[in-house]
Parts: C-alpha cells; sequence; structure tokens
C-alpha cells in the first residue's frame, strides 16, 4: 500500500496530525520510535483536559482514540533514511523493511545539548525544567534558579517571577552582564550569581543546592534552562532549509519544507514548545496536507478511487 501521508515521530503533533487526517479518510501510517524528548518528564501540564497527564499516558491514550480511524496504521518503527520525490517516497525502517508514501510530516521534535554540568543530566525533567509554563505552578514560591549561559536568557529570569519571589540568575561565569541589564534584574527583585559553578547536588533525585567553584553554595529547589538543541539525524539527513535558530522553516499556509512534498510540524519547526502547541501545529499541518492531497486528486481524476471505510 501507498499510504497518503507517513507521519514521523508519535508526540503530541504526530498523534494530533493523525487523528486529523484519519477523520479526513486518509490513509496514514504514523511510525513512532526511539526515545522520547519528553521521556524524563513526570507529567505533561497546561494541556487542556490532559493537564498533569504522564506522557506515556497521553501517548496511551492519543493511540487509542485513533482505533475508530480504519485508514490510520500505527506501527513502533523509527525510520532509519527517506528517499524519493512528492508522490513516491520511501521511508526505510531499522531492522528493514519500508513503507511508500505520497507525503511526509516529520513530527520529530528536538534533540536538547544538555551541558556538561555535574548533576545535571541526572536532574533534568524532575528539578531542572525548560518551560516555567509546563511546571511553574507545581513548584511555584519555592527558591527558582535560572542558568543564563546566553545573555538573552536574562530575560527569561525575570518572568519567572511571575510564579515566586525568590529567582536567581546564574551565568556560571560566562556572560558578560551590562550595566542596563544589571539595573533591570534588581529591578524586578531578581538576584544575579556570577560565579561559575562546580556541579548540582541533589537530596534523593530533586535538586538541593548549587555549589560555584570558590567553595560557595546556594539553596535552589528548581532550576531552569534553555539547552541548546538541534536536529535529529533523519532531519539533518534530508538537507531542509532551516532558519538562523536551526529550526525547519515551513511555508506559512502549506506547512511544507524547502523539500517538496515533505512537510513539518512540533518542536522541529520552533522554540514555542509545549505539547499543546505541538498537537496544534499537527492538527493545521494536517489540515493542510488533506487541502493539498484533495486538490491533486481532483485534478487527475482519482478523488473517487478507492478509499479506507
Amino acid at each position: 500500500m501507498t499510504f497518503d501521508v507517513a507521519i514521523v515521530g508519535g508526540g503530541p503533533a504526530g498523534l494530533s496530525a493523525a487523528l486529523m487526517l484519519g477523520r479526513a479518510r486518509r490513509r496514514v501510517v504514523l511510525l513512532d520510535g526511539g526515545t522520547r524528548r519528553n521521556a524524563a518528564a513526570e507529567h505533561i501540564n497546561g494541556f487542556v483536559t490532559r493537564d498533569g497527564t504522564p506522557p506515556d499516558e497521553f501517548r496511551r491514550i492519543g493511540r487509542e482514540q485513533l482505533g475508530p480511524y480504519s485508514s490510520v496504521e500505527v506501527r513502533d518503527a523509527r525510520v532509519a533514511s527517506i528517499q524519493g520525490e512528492r508522490g513516491a517516497f520511501e521511508l526505510r525502517l531499522e531492522g528493514g523493511g519500508s513503507v511508500t508514501a505520497r507525503r511526509i510530516l516529520l513530527c520529530t521534535g528536538m534533540v536538547d545539548e544538555l551541558p556538561e554540568l555535574e548533576g545535571f543530566r541526572a536532574l533534568w525533567g524532575k528539578s531542572i525544567f525548560q518551560c516555567p509554563y509546563c511546571h511553574g505552578w507545581e513548584i511555584r514560591d519555592q527558591v527558582f534558579g535560572v542558568l543564563v549561559e546566553r545573555a538573552e536568557l536574562l530575560d527569561h529570569s525575570v518572568m519567572m517571577r511571575s510564579w515566586t519571589r525568590s529567582v536567581i540568575a546564574l551565568t556560571n561565569g560566562r556572560v558578560a552582564v551590562s550595566d542596563p541589564a544589571r539595573a533591570h534584574l534588581a529591578a524586578a527583585g531578581v538576584v544575579l550569581d556570577e560565579r561559575p559553578i562546580r556541579r548540582l547536588a541533589a537530596e534523593g533525585d530533586r535538586l538541593a543546592r548549587v555549589e560555584f567553584d570558590d567553595g560557595g553554595s546556594q539553596r535552589l529547589d528548581a532550576l531552569f534552562a534553555r539547552p541548546p538543541q538541534r536536529q535529529v539525524a533523519l532531519v539533518q539527513a534530508l538537507d531542509l532549509s532551516l532558519d538562523d535558530a536551526g529550526y525547519v522553516r515551513v511555508d506559512e499556509m502549506s506547512r511544507e519544507t524547502s523539500r517538496p512534498g515533505v512537510y513539518a510540524a512540533g518542536d522541529l519547526i520552533t522554540p514555542m514548545q509545549g505539547a499543546l502547541f505541538a498537537a496544534a501545529f499537527g492538527a493545521r499541518a494536517a489540515a493542510a496536507l488533506n487541502h493539498g492531497l484533495t486538490s491533486e486528486l481532483a485534478t487527475s481524476g482519482a478523488l473517487d478511487g478507492p478509499r479506507s471505510s
């Protein structure tokens, strides 16, 4: 079978797109394999009707709700490579086998390049977070640290004042802070600490304090950080056009990338990341894909051909 759309990635964006396309009676294969970007997270928050849902449970529900749509097939498979062109793509799978599809929708997320800071990796997703909208409520009124390893993240520290009075901007000795920026932080009630960090110390599986090279320490209940990100190897191999920050460029209306027939949705196209945003981008891409496929089939006279129930 040649599918109308092969969706690569089964997170919120991929599941949302599969649901939308299934309801449009498109023949879809959802290929979901590999490590989830939010594997370390304990809950998905801020998603209406799913606030506080564990990521694995969210995916289980999403897959379950695809059940009534017989034109949608879900496979636990990882895509090794993509070849072909618009209308005739071949997706080769790790471990053998392949599928063919007229269109491809990439929902692969991004890879977070975590800093080589002792304690960081073990606490990522438990006491170290990227998004305060996703995790700030649960730890409100506690002591927040913000890892500021790029000057543009100083404003991120000020934003944290929505959730707590105790915010410490930690530059790890790597950012030159201008006098106006210092004044802005002070006016917002944010403490600036520019000492190089030796390690992040935990009690159990939770952050307890940050320890500095000079022997000092500071109590912290949570740390927010925005590590650099990169595209997964599969996306890199497609040589798609990226913006200056490394996100895949898509057409504003069609959601198509620079490679004809390849579309993208979710975290890989934007720094505005979160489960709810990804699901919305997935639905938007699915609608554009269905519109384009319908127009193409109508033009070719194949609109009334066989389709799944």
